[in-house]
């Protein structure tokens, strides 16, 4: 299974002064590079649902009607909260595109932080759980100990994906990941926040036993002020029906928003796919 997570900040770009701005056009350069990467599953963070920046025009809908998937979304805000009354803002969301048909979604909210959504979605073999994590300190730490409860509760191997916005360094969910036995994907934690100067490692995919994890690499493209994550990944299964495996896709930001696809010289993977199965 290919998992891509892409904080895509709105489709507004990575700079600060459009936030604002119509984002249509820089949606559809984001929905090129997720149809070249042939995703089987889609994590998105920061998605319009619709505000005067799309038109009236949900993004999660657009991509996935683009892709071909299904998908989910909803509100990052609790479910009483004032910002869902503020314009702009209760357009804001989170997402899931998925290829496969959807076999159970719940939206969970979290008690403390301003953003409080967790998705859970359920597919045959895996659980999945997007997250966009407070940015007070003292919130997020909360709201991993409340998502600690929704992993160990978990009866299918899980991925816990999303932007735990770690301002304080890794060392933010080390107790998280010895709680919980998950294990990052990012093995050598490189950056990937901001997408033209990474220097914070913010975005994780963390994941559970019996998850082998295939492939990992942080394409270098500036569509957001986030970089993307994609990993391919197989779930221990009594009966194996998962597909061959697929050719690795490399995308280098050469200059300005051009790509080079299937470029040898990427900057970005981890000693690719021999390192990882080591450790398995």
């Amino acid at each position: 299974m290919r998992f891509v997570l892409y904080n895509i900040r709105y489709a507004t770009g990575n700079k600060a002064r459009n936030f604002v701005r119509p984002s249509y056009k820089n949606l559809e350069r984001i929905t090129g590079f997720l149809r070249e990467l042939e995703p089987d599953l889609v994590g998105l963070v920061e998605v319009d649902q619709g505000s005067y920046r799309m038109r009236g025009k949900n993004q999660a809908e657009l991509l996935a009607e683009a892709l071909g998937h299904y998908h989910t979304h909803s509100v990052k805000y609790g479910e009483k909260s004032f910002w869902r009354h503020v314009p702009i803002l209760k357009k804001q969301a989170n997402a899931f595109l998925a290829r496969d048909r959807i076999r159970n979604e719940t939206f969970h909210f979290f008690k403390h932080g301003m953003k409080r959504l967790v998705i859970e979605l359920e597919l045959e073999h895996v659980i999945i759980y997007l997250v966009h994590l407070a940015l007070g300190g003292r919130a997020r730490h909360r709201q991993l100990s409340a998502l600690y409860d929704l992993v160990k509760r978990a009866e299918k191997p899980c991925v816990v994906a999303g932007d735990f916005n770690a301002l304080w360094g890794e060392r933010e969910i080390d107790l998280f990941l010895a709680a919980t036995g998950l294990k990052s994907a990012n093995i050598q934690g490189l950056p990937t926040f901001p997408s033209k100067k990474p220097h914070r490692h913010l975005d994780f995919i963390l994941y559970s036993d019996k998850i082998n994890m295939l492939d990992f690499c942080i394409p270098q493209v500036a569509f957001s002020d986030h970089l993307p994550l994609v990993v391919d990944f197989d779930v221990e299964v009594d009966i194996d029906l998962r597909k061959i495996e697929r050719e690795q896709h490399c995308y280098c930001l050469l200059s300005g928003e051009s790509l080079a696809p299937n470029c040898h010289e990427c900057h970005a993977p981890q000693e690719k796919t021999e390192t990882l199965k080591t450790m398995f």
